[in-house]
């Protein structure tokens, strides 16, 4: 496997894990989600990670995944780290609820699109 690629497999399943720690964290419950301030530090913190790594992946592999929003990942990124006042956790709760299950569907594709045969998923799919 080229460098870039095996590089850009060690982000996509990172992203992956973010998204799998959020779910776990909340439960996939927005009750619990809102009444713990350490599960909403704990998903941020998820958040901005798996953004930061989603800019990380080579240009061939944002471009094997066109319906994936990247910019709007980097700038949702900006916000989670540069705007820690202006952070709302109903809108983070949305983000989880609406757009990570599309997102995690969009990597596990590219995911499955860039391993080399013979190497199992770092996830069960």
């Amino acid at each position: 496997m080229p460098p870039e690629t095996d590089r850009d497999a060690l982000y996509l399943r990172h992203m992956l894990e973010c998204i799998d720690r959020i779910d776990e964290y909340s439960g996939g419950s927005e009750a619990h989600f809102k009444v713990s301030r350490m599960v909403q530090d704990a998903t941020i913190r998820n958040l901005q990670t798996l953004a930061e790594s989603s800019q990380r992946l080579s240009e061939i592999a944002r471009s094997r995944a066109p319906g994936v929003p990247w910019r709007a990942i980097a700038g949702f990124r900006n916000i989670l780290v540069h705007d820690h006042l202006g952070i709302d956790p109903e809108v983070i709760w949305r983000v989880v609820a609406n757009d990570l299950p599309a997102l995690r569907a969009a990597l596990s594709r590219l995911e499955q699109d860039i391993r080399p045969m013979g190497v199992p998923p770092a996830r069960p799919q």
